[in-house]
């Protein structure tokens, strides 16, 4: 028959608990890392240690809640310590074994039988892989949080607005205007110009490789959009090739201040810019 009272399973969690700072510090993880990383992890690894000691004589849904709150308390900190997920599941997994043998000694002196000895080891191995998945998840969010913030810095880079006066900014585009980067030309353009309180913003398209019907008509978007702000828009780097083109394909340039280099839109907007 199966044992599972609480008094009898006391005894190994007061063994854990016991050797919580032996198994702290007996990670292998500390003969390679630097004395200041190990400070920081050492009282991680003392409340982590805890949980699984607690999860032996606490029901299934209590040690997962326990798990839980515990990461929510550590919540990012390994990733801050710019640890490979690899070595950081390490750290997560490591106890499974050394804390394994302290259960199985336990058992062994009070003499529990193969059945008990096997639900209790199951059931705390259970409880460190429900912690390998609470950190891979954490890992796997700051993961995507720093692609993302990686990726609007690409974009703003990608489509920068420079202020040259108290009134004038400029956006130099090189390259290919595709949907996306059109999208981040409205949200630069309306956001930086209100933030810098412009009332003129010159689109530079001189390193624009292709204009078709498309990426006119991105930029007509922008114009009309900073027009409603009261921001004045003008395009500038209209390359000969780039004029027959947007003629052949019947874009109307009537209402559209335009100019073939920065340097003639700078000297008629803002004569004594450049003195």
């Amino acid at each position: 028959m199966v044992m599972t009272t609480i008094d009898h399973l006391k005894p190994i969690t007061a063994s854990i608990l016991q050797q919580k700072e032996e198994l702290a510090e007996s990670n292998p993880l500390e003969s390679n890392e630097k004395n200041q990383l190990l400070n920081e992890l050492v009282p991680w690894r003392l409340r982590l240690i805890e949980v699984y000691a607690q999860s032996i004589i606490q029901v299934e849904e209590d040690s997962i809640q326990a798990l839980e709150k515990w990461g929510q308390e550590v919540s990012g900190k390994l990733a801050s310590l710019m640890l490979p997920l690899d070595i950081a599941l390490e750290e997560i997994s490591f106890y499974r074994e050394s804390i394994g043998e302290l259960i199985k000694e336990e058992c062994k002196k009070q003499e529990f039988s193969l059945d008990e000895f096997y639900m209790i080891i199951t059931k705390f191995s259970n409880v460190v892989d429900y912690a390998v998945k609470l950190v891979s998840q954490s890992y796997m969010e700051d993961f995507k949080d720093t692609i993302l913030n990686a990726q609007f810095a690409v974009d703003e880079l990608s489509v920068p607005l420079v202020r040259v006066t108290e009134g004038i900014g400029i956006i130099p585009i090189v390259g290919e205007i595709d949907t996306k980067r059109a999208q981040v030309l409205m949200d630069n353009s309306l956001s930086k110009g209100n933030e810098f309180e412009l009332n003129t913003i010159i689109i530079e398209l001189s390193g624009v490789s292709i204009i078709d019907t498309m990426v006119a008509h991105q930029i007509f978007k922008v114009i009309e959009a900073l027009k409603l702000t009261g921001i004045h828009a003008i395009l500038s780097g209209i390359r000969p090739d780039i004029v027959q083109s947007m003629v052949s394909l019947g874009i109307d340039m009537k209402h559209i201040e335009t100019f073939s280099s920065l340097h003639q839109s700078i000297n008629k907007i803002s004569p004594h810019l450049g003195e």
